[in-house]
């Protein structure tokens, strides 16, 4: 049914499958947030991001987003979804809850992220790049 509308981008997730636009990817990152809170299980939500001198985010060219969702498609579980957090400029991927709170959890799937995308992306690529892990539900919203 998602094919019959357009709820993917040009790219490729790998073993994910193809990452999702913005709308989809918030549509079902929303969904799966309320599980969590339901289910009192956290939802990890990764963000990658390129970053220009002071700060600033960069737009990712077609070759670099290419590479991420690769590389994030490369680090999620079949339950897990990657896409477009902000259009053009932070690529996500989420991972479901199914397993409980733990303090080492986020930083556990922060190294698979960076050990995916660094497989994945040129040094020259990877320079600027910006990776963090948000824990949504289970117990404690962030």
């Amino acid at each position: 049914m998602l094919n019959s509308i357009a709820a993917h981008s040009k790219f490729d997730g790998g073993p994910a499958g193809p990452a999702y636009n913005e709308a989809a990817f918030r549509h079902f990152l929303t969904v799966d947030r309320s599980r969590a809170r339901r289910s009192r299980r956290p939802l990890y939500l990764v963000l990658v991001a390129l970053r220009k001198s002071l700060g600033r985010r960069a737009q990712f060219t077609d070759p670099t987003a290419t590479a991420v969702f690769r590389g994030l498609g490369g680090s999620v579980r079949e339950v897990d979804f990657v896409g477009w957090y902000q259009e053009g400029q932070v690529a996500a991927a989420v991972f479901s809850q199914g397993t409980k709170v733990s303090d080492g959890v986020a930083a556990v799937i922060r190294d698979r992220v960076m050990t995916s995308l660094t497989k994945q992306l040129t040094p020259e690529q990877s320079t600027n790049l910006r990776v963090r892990v948000v824990r949504l539900g289970g117990g404690g919203e962030s």
